[in-house]
């Protein structure tokens, strides 16, 4: 097959090139038309990812409103939480999306048994926060904490135990992506499934981001 790209830079390709203004013009304009930016990943979880965020704004808004009407009860209750717990699965979670981020490249490049060893490492991150999350879901069920407690900790439990269930979907896509990298499945040519599930992984990064100061941090 053809390879445009390596014989502009190839000596043949070079000799071959087009050298009159129009027919070098007509060249530029099909070399740009087929460099054409594309959308990263599969158009259906991009959807379903904008119908995820904008349900969690939705929710965001309603606690930042309750929390207007009910400031000394959010207050007290947010200062149960666990601090430390929260900013540890804030770097989890970033630090498992940099390693997504690092398999894409490793697989555009061709090193598959790279990009598989990147897509272990956010599992381990992934793994990580599920862990540390519900180590404090324990600690709260122990002491009575539960969705009829009072406003604040029924919109922690929500938004925190909806967002545990993405975690959950994005490792289950992870470990598939992964077991498929490691046998070579995915490539320059083809990546798409993993970028698909890179974009799940970011959104779920995303709204952590945004849910951990939120719920945790403002006062």
């Amino acid at each position: 097959m053809h390879d445009p790209i390596s014989s502009t830079f190839s000596p043949a390709g070079r000799a071959a090139r087009p050298v009159s203004g129009a027919a070098g013009g007509a060249g530029t304009r099909a070399h740009f038309q087929g460099a054409a930016p594309r959308l990263r990943g599969d158009l259906g979880v991009w959807l379903v990812i904008l119908l995820e965020l904008l349900t969690f704004a939705i929710l965001f808004v309603s606690f930042a409103f309750a929390r207007t009407r009910e400031v000394a009860l959010f207050n007290a209750s947010q200062a149960t939480l666990n601090l430390n717990a929260g900013a540890l699965n804030t770097v989890l979670l970033i630090s498992g999306s940099w390693c997504v981020a690092s398999a894409v490249a490793a697989v555009r490049r061709d090193a598959s048994a790279v990009g598989a060893r990147w897509l272990l490492g956010a599992l381990v991150c992934g793994g990580g926060f599920m862990v540390v999350k519900l180590g404090e879901y324990a600690q709260k069920l122990a002491s009575g904490v539960d969705l009829s407690t009072n406003t604040f900790y029924m919109f922690y439990l929500l938004l925190t135990g909806f967002h545990f269930l993405h975690v959950v979907v994005g490792m289950l896509a992870l470990g598939y992506l992964w077991v498929k990298t490691r046998r070579g499945r995915y490539g320059s040519q083809d990546c798409h499934a993993l970028e698909t599930g890179a974009a799940f992984w970011h959104m779920v990064d995303l709204l952590w981001i945004v849910l951990f100061p939120l719920v945790y941090v403002m006062r």
